[in-house]
C-alpha cells in the first residue's frame, strides 16, 4: 500500500530545482549578447529563474570563450561580451573624406606657394581683399602651410610658407617646381577664363569680401 502521509514527493521537489548549469550558461550568454550595456550579477539574478547561480555560470561562460573571437569581460561591476583585443582592427574602417577648398583658400594657398615667404598683409594686398582667420586656420590644419620667419620690419609680422606635406601631395620636390599659369591651363587644372566676378591675382583694385564658401572653383589644390 502506498504511503500518502508525506506530501513532499520527489516529483514536487523537481518543480523548484534550478536549471542545469549548462542551461544557466545559455541564459547568461543570451542576456549578455542582447544587452547594449554591461550587465551586473544582480541584473542577471533578476532575469534568471529562482535558484540560478549567475556568478558561477558567468565563470564557466568566460572560460568557454577564452581564445575565441569574442570574450566575456568584466567592466567595472558588470559583465559584457566584447571583441577580442587582437581582432579589434577588423572593426575599424577608414574613410577618405574629400573636401573642396573655398576659392579664398585656393587663392591664399596659391599666393603663399608662389610668393613665399609672404605675410598676411602681402597676401591681402595681392588678393585685394582681407584674409579671414578661418582660411589661414584651415590651411594650417591641413598642414599645407606653416609659419615662417618673422620679417625684420615694424611689428615683425610672421610669414607663411608651404610645407613638405603640400609638396608631397602634389608630387613636387620643392616650390621651385611649381608650374606656371600656362602649364596649369594646358593641363586643364585652371579654367581658361576666370569665373564671373573674379579677376587675376594682384590686378584687382576694388574691395570685396573674403569668399570663404566653396563654389565653382579651379580644381587645383583640391584636398
Amino acid at each position: 500500500m502506498e504511503d500518502f502521509s508525506n506530501p513532499d514527493t520527489e516529483g514536487s521537489d523537481s518543480l523548484f530545482e534550478a536549471p542545469p548549469m549548462a542551461e544557466q550558461e545559455r541564459m547568461v550568454e543570451a542576456v549578455l549578447f542582447a544587452s547594449t550595456e554591461p550587465v551586473t550579477i544582480r541584473d542577471l539574478e533578476a532575469r534568471m529563474p529562482h535558484g540560478c547561480n549567475p556568478g558561477e555560470a558567468l565563470e564557466y561562460l568566460r572560460k568557454r570563450y577564452e581564445g575565441r573571437g569574442v570574450r566575456v569581460v568584466r567592466v567595472g561591476e558588470a559583465w559584457a561580451i566584447r571583441t577580442a583585443p587582437d581582432l579589434g582592427f577588423l572593426m575599424q574602417k577608414e574613410i577618405v573624406e574629400t573636401r573642396k577648398l573655398s576659392r579664398a583658400a585656393i587663392e591664399t594657398l596659391a599666393i603663399i606657394a608662389y610668393h613665399q615667404p609672404v605675410t598676411r598683409a602681402e597676401i591681402e594686398e595681392i588678393r585685394g581683399v582681407s584674409v579671414s582667420r578661418g582660411t589661414i586656420d584651415q590651411l594650417l590644419e591641413m598642414e599645407w602651410i606653416r609659419l615662417g620667419r618673422r620679417r625684420m620690419t615694424p611689428g615683425r609680422p610672421v610669414t607663411f610658407v608651404v610645407t613638405p606635406v603640400f609638396l608631397d601631395h602634389f608630387g613636387l620636390e620643392s616650390a621651385r617646381d611649381l608650374p606656371g599659369l600656362k602649364e596649369l591651363r594646358a593641363a586643364g587644372l585652371l579654367e581658361s577664363r576666370p569665373p564671373p566676378g573674379s579677376f587675376p591675382l594682384g590686378q584687382g583694385s576694388e574691395e570685396r569680401g573674403d569668399d570663404d564658401e566653396a563654389g565653382d572653383q579651379p580644381e587645383l589644390f583640391e584636398s
